[in-house]
């Protein structure tokens, strides 16, 4: 039964509410075709590769306040840090020489960072690294400051919708945020031409098969070329932080829907996931992803950048990240490749 119900959802790219309910509450031993048919799609599409992606965490000042999140502007005990450009071009020199050809720069969403000072920087990086991919994940913004980092030179942006159900995602966000407004960003992305990431927390409170429904039904309209999930891990200091932390199984087969939904897109296993179990990135690969993001940013704030709680690897150097993570993958059969990784288009 569960076998026809994964080759149906691989055939047909699309999942109905009644199979996603059956695979979410399946057995662990009943699920295993899922993983192994995941795994086998994405086999087909990039091989034994494993892309990584550079993290470098270069503000945690944020003006919203979701209820989730440890950088949100009411968290007072938020040690706030800002990287200068110099910090950040070092950051690039040091992954650049480790093998990393994707940079991510993710931060909240800090008014300091201008429209000009983003594009200067930008400009900066693709000049000194014209064979690197590099990805932006700063969150919302008008239309005209989309297309300003384009043209600067920005080839992909990291926008995760958190839940495409209106009244899950007021639970998780303050009033003056809107849904619509979010998606109509990661629109506006893909018709600029970025390479457009997307995704949500599993187990965020509030959660049910029918919201997660409605997130794999937006996420298979939208056709990102990413598509970023993980965990929902509890930060203290928010209104979230007694909530139960999401489990590695329901993300794991989550992991195996995105694949089977769409074949080639590239999908992250999370630091979040290693966060909540010690092979959780290991296991995310043999569920269907194929990348990972070890962190560049400097050890003196990566303890700061604490969107929740008990983050690993925030005492680590880069070079320690980068050759774990390789002995990692290779540990499981995969091979950690130098790369910018891009999504591969049907041919």
């Amino acid at each position: 039964m569960l076998r026809e119900v994964v080759d149906r959802i691989q055939k047909e790219q699309n999942i109905s509410r009644e199979d996603l309910a059956l695979l979410l509450t399946a057995g662990d031993e009943e699920i295993a075709c899922l993983k192994e048919k995941a795994r086998e799609v994405a086999d087909e599409v990039y091989g034994k590769q494993i892309f990584i992606r550079g993290l470098i965490e270069f503000t945690n000042y944020c003006k919203n306040d979701c209820l989730y999140c440890g950088i949100r502007r009411s968290n007072r005990c938020a040690e706030r840090y800002r990287l200068s450009e110099e910090e950040i071009l070092s950051c690039c020199e040091n992954g650049y020489a480790l093998g990393f050809r994707t940079f991510v720069l993710q931060g909240g969403e800090d008014s300091y960072f201008t429209d000009e000072k983003i594009c200067a920087l930008i400009r900066k990086i693709k000049a000194g690294y014209p064979d690197c991919a590099l990805t932006l994940s700063i969150g919302e913004k008008e239309k005209d400051s989309y297309q300003a980092y384009f043209d600067a030179g920005a080839d992909r942006y990291l926008l995760r919708h958190e839940t495409a159900d209106e009244a899950h995602y007021r639970r998780l966000h303050p009033a003056e945020m809107s849904l619509v407004h979010r998606k109509q960003c990661l629109r506006n992305l893909k018709e600029i031409g970025y390479q457009v990431g997307c995704g949500f927390m599993v187990g965020s409170p509030g959660q049910t098969v029918d919201t997660l429904y409605e997130d794999l039904q937006f996420i298979r309209k939208l056709q990102p070329h990413m598509v970023g999930i993980g965990p929902f891990i509890p930060q203290k200091d928010t209104p979230f932080g007694a909530e139960k932390v999401g489990t590695l199984e329901m993300t794991l087969r989550l992991l195996s829907i995105i694949r089977l939904l769409l074949p080639r897109v590239l999908l992250p296993a999370t630091t979040a996931l290693g966060t909540i179990h010690p092979l959780g990135r290991e296991k995310g690969i043999q569920a269907g992803a194929n990348v990972v993001m070890p962190n560049l940013s400097p050890v003196a704030v990566r303890d700061k950048y604490l969107l929740y709680d008990n983050k690993i690897c925030t005492v680590d150097e880069a070079a320690e990240c980068r050759y774990c993570m390789q002995r990692r993958m290779e540990g499981i059969g995969y091979q950690v490749v130098v790369d910018r990784g891009d999504y591969r288009e049907q041919r």
